[in-house]
């Protein structure tokens, strides 16, 4: 059977995912980008003072995308409250990117996954952009998760992806 445009539009495809993350002393909700939300944030990445251009997985010296704190700026945008409303504007990620790196990249995780990001956009977002930037560069693979997923504002548990 073939969707009709009322059905897209009225399909209820926003799922939230509650992440425990210990070294914060709890879980977050966390949903995913939408596709207007995920354009924002690519173009947010455009070159600016400090941005690396990345091609192929390498990290050059041409002005390119800000990739610096990339995570962060991905948890900031999709860590949510019982009403899916954000809990932290663009400007918090500076702050979020001073937190536990095992918490960020296990909400970090969950968060590309709910975006459509799948591991190549993400690594070939992240590949080396540290060492260009002045940081450690990160090439560990992302832990995994333990999550529960829920529709609408009621979690029900599932297990991690």
């Amino acid at each position: 059977m073939h969707l009709s445009r009322d059905a897209i539009l009225e399909a209820k495809d926003r799922e939230l995912v509650e992440v425990d993350c210990p070294e914060w002393g709890g879980t977050v909700l966390v949903r995913g980008m939408t596709g207007k939300e995920r354009d924002q944030f690519e173009i947010s990445l455009a070159g600016g003072p400090g941005a690396v251009q990345v091609q192929r997985g390498r990290a050059g010296g041409q002005p390119g995308r800000d990739l610096v704190n990339l995570r962060a700026k991905i948890v900031a945008r999709c860590v949510v409250d019982e009403d899916g409303q954000r809990l932290f504007a663009d400007a918090d990620a500076v702050a979020l990117g001073e937190k536990s790196g095992a918490a960020i990249d296990r909400v970090f995780a969950v968060a590309a996954r709910l975006s459509g990001m799948g591991e190549e956009d993400a690594e070939e977002m992240a590949a080396n952009f540290g060492e260009e930037a002045g940081g450690e560069s990160s090439s560990s693979a992302s832990p995994a998760t333990s999550a529960r997923r829920s529709r609408g504002s009621s979690p029900r548990r599932a297990a991690a992806s």
